[in-house]
């Protein structure tokens, strides 16, 4: 029994160690350099995002190499930046990207996890002004559902004309529609200050009030070329 308490001890103490590396490997600029390959990707690939939804969406998250993974509690943490059609109604050219958080939390024991990559698309006004003012819980301060999939998937059934965040993940290859209740998304204050300065707010930055980072160029110019315009 001891033996196994120190064995225990020993990974807690190794993943704690493992931390500060993960946090320089989880660089603002490694974030959306990331962010705009795994869009690219995941645009590129034959059954993707439904056009008609994208075209649609106000907003794009992309949330790269989410990790699901804990010790006694089990859990999702991931960071990520969002980009907005700019504008008072969300109409206009593809924003600078505010960085975000994805927090959320399942009971379990399990060590040991897995990265995914996850898209996820805001449908309405609604949704994204939530989301760039505050802390939203997925499925109950904002309606959320699993995407389709298929670049002509029928895309205007009820459970996706309501919702006003659609979610996707892809791990290992495989890229589907997956539902994300219960998680949470915020602004990420800190990556914010880092890339645009202080006081710099979440809707300042979809204003397009700041400069564009370089490392975000991918990630707009790949959607510049699926959906470049709006279609309400």
């Amino acid at each position: 029994m001891k033996d196994a308490w120190i064995a225990l001890l020993a990974v807690i103490l190794a993943a704690i160690l493992a931390v500060p590396a993960l946090a320089r490997e989880n660089s603002v600029d490694k974030r959306l350099n990331d962010s705009g390959v795994v869009l690219t990707q995941i645009l590129n690939i034959p059954d993707n995002i439904p056009q008609s939804l994208l075209d649609k969406a106000r907003c794009v998250i992309v949330l790269p190499s989410v990790i699901k993974a804990a010790f006694i509690f089990g859990g999702s943490y991931g960071r990520g930046a969002m980009t907005c059609r700019g504008g008072k109604n969300f109409d206009g050219p593809w924003s600078p990207p505010a960085m975000m958080v994805l927090e959320g939390g399942s009971f379990g024991f399990q060590i040991g996890g897995q990265a995914t990559d996850f898209v996820l698309l805001v449908m309405n006004n609604s949704g994204a002004n939530s989301l760039l003012h505050s802390q939203v819980k997925l499925g109950a301060d904002v309606s959320a559902a699993a995407g389709p999939i298929g670049r002509n998937a029928a895309a205007d059934t009820d459970a996706y004309m309501r919702a006003e965040i659609l979610t996707y993940s892809r791990a290992r290859g495989v890229f589907a529609g997956v539902s994300l209740s219960g998680s949470s998304l915020r602004p990420d204050k800190e990556a914010n200050q880092q890339l645009y300065g202080k006081g710099v707010k979440p809707e300042q930055i979809i204003a397009g009030n700041v400069r564009m980072p370089a490392n975000a160029a991918v990630m707009i110019r790949v959607l510049n070329q699926h959906s470049p315009t709006l279609k309400k």
